[in-house]
């Protein structure tokens, strides 16, 4: 019951995020999305990785959003201008990409369950992620602290 209240709140907050014609609004959606991810995480017993989600996530990447959103003066209210006229063509093909995607992991994983001892400890999880990726890591931190600098550094010449 609780993954289905998660999935559909989900569901529902990602088409808002492709439909709404406010970019902070959609930046907010991103959020509900975001954290319905951390949510199933709990419910899957995998409390690291709900914390990291809600860090990296939410607390990181969504705010540099908004300060790209900020920083540019992009349009806050609503713009007429951003819709097309594809919707029918780009439901067509999120529908064959479900329908291809939901075949491929049936056929991948059909009926195969995960051992019960297979749930790692935190230790373990984070030797794995951060043992052979720290530099990779560290390399994605310093390019988003510069591509922040420039983006204030740009957003102060005006």
């Amino acid at each position: 019951m609780a993954f289905a209240a998660l999935a559909l709140a989900m569901v529902v907050a990602g088409i808002q995020v492709v439909t709404t014609q406010n970019v902070v609004r959609a930046a907010l959606y991103l959020v509900i999305v975001l954290a319905g991810v951390a949510a199933i995480y709990i419910l899957l017993a995998a409390e690291f990785v709900a914390i990291v989600q809600v860090l990296v996530y939410i607390g990181a990447i969504v705010v540099l959003f908004l300060f790209g959103i900020m920083l540019t003066r992009a349009p806050v209210g609503r713009d007429i201008g951003l819709d097309n006229d594809q919707r029918l063509v780009g439901v067509v093909v999120a529908l064959g990409l479900l329908g291809l995607l939901t075949w491929v992991l049936a056929d991948g994983f059909g009926r195969t369950k995960v051992p019960a001892g297979s749930i790692l400890r935190t230790a373990a999880i984070g030797d794995s992620i951060l043992g052979p990726y720290v530099i990779p890591f560290e390399v994605v931190s310093v390019l988003l602290l510069a591509a922040l600098v420039g983006a204030v550094a740009i957003a102060r010449r005006d």
